[in-house]
């Protein structure tokens, strides 16, 4: 089978017992760089080395097949750098490989940057979103953040310490200076910080320079309480897009705060008129 093993974020405390079994008695581990996996055997005291296979985003299109193929003998370790495999990291590519050649995927859970900042941040944690990486780019990072700013879940977004700055700046501009952030730098390190204000707030302290691993989580849009009547004018522009109805239904009450149920009895009504 293929086992997605997730590793320490910073903490090597964190490395649960299961995880270290695994590593010890592995014949093959696939990372994402080898010469950091090698160090996380030494630093937890693994003696057994098994046999390192480089999984990473260059490769892994053309690694998944010869991999899922060594896990139908054997198991196969995967590790990312930190955290969970196939997380904004390697490991996605592979998965469906082994779930189309019918090999079994399963997972050692653990420590995960993406929970602990929601955790720890403040916000809402009932109901969120995980967006990954912005564009590089200003215009395109600006597009995406567009497309999310109707967005009522918490939003959490990985970032870059040298694009924090214009990144918190874009999202006061396109979110309002209104929301909500919370920028956690360092997680499970000895160097752990949060940092919670508005984007304007934020900014004017990423200026000065941020180090490290971080994490932005960003409070939700508050839904616009339109009229029935308005919404269902929005439920039918969706569909003449080419949405779905019910997936419309489900975004117009995402932003209004209506009934979805309601807005597609509304939907079917009318076209029955």
């Amino acid at each position: 089978m293929i086992i997605l093993a997730a590793t320490p974020i910073g903490n090597l405390g964190d490395a649960s017992r299961r995880l270290i079994e695994v590593l010890e008695n592995a014949t093959v581990v696939a990372a994402e760089d080898t010469r950091t996996t090698a160090h996380l055997l030494k630093a937890l005291h693994i003696a057994n080395r098994p046999r390192l296979i480089a999984l990473h985003d260059h490769n892994e299109k053309h690694k998944a097949a010869e991999i899922v193929a060594l896990a139908t003998d054997e198991d196969v370790v995967v590790v990312s750098d930190a955290g969970m495999p196939a997380v904004s990291d390697p490991g996605y590519g592979l998965v469906a490989e082994a779930v189309a050649q019918g090999v079994t995927v399963t997972a050692i859970p653990g420590p995960s940057a993406v929970i602990m900042a929601l955790a720890i941040s403040g916000m809402p944690t009932d109901r969120f979103t995980f967006e990954g990486f912005l564009p590089r780019k200003p215009g395109d990072r600006r597009r995406e953040l567009q497309a999310l700013a109707a967005e009522s879940r918490t939003m959490i977004f990985f970032e870059s310490p040298s694009r924090l700055a214009s990144s918190l700046a874009d999202m006061g501009a396109v979110f309002g200076d209104d929301r909500r952030i919370a920028v956690c730098r360092e997680l499970t390190k000895m160097y752990e910080e949060v940092r919670r204000g508005t984007a304007s707030e934020l900014v004017s302290w990423a200026e000065g320079g941020v180090k490290g691993e971080i994490v932005v989580v960003v409070e939700g849009a508050t839904p616009v309480v339109a009229s029935a009547e308005d919404a269902g004018v929005q439920v039918q522009a969706l569909v003449e897009g080419g949405v779905r109805l019910k997936d419309a239904c489900a975004e117009v009450a995402a932003a209004t705060g209506l009934s979805s149920r309601d807005l597609y009895q509304q939907a079917l009504a009318s076209r029955k008129r």
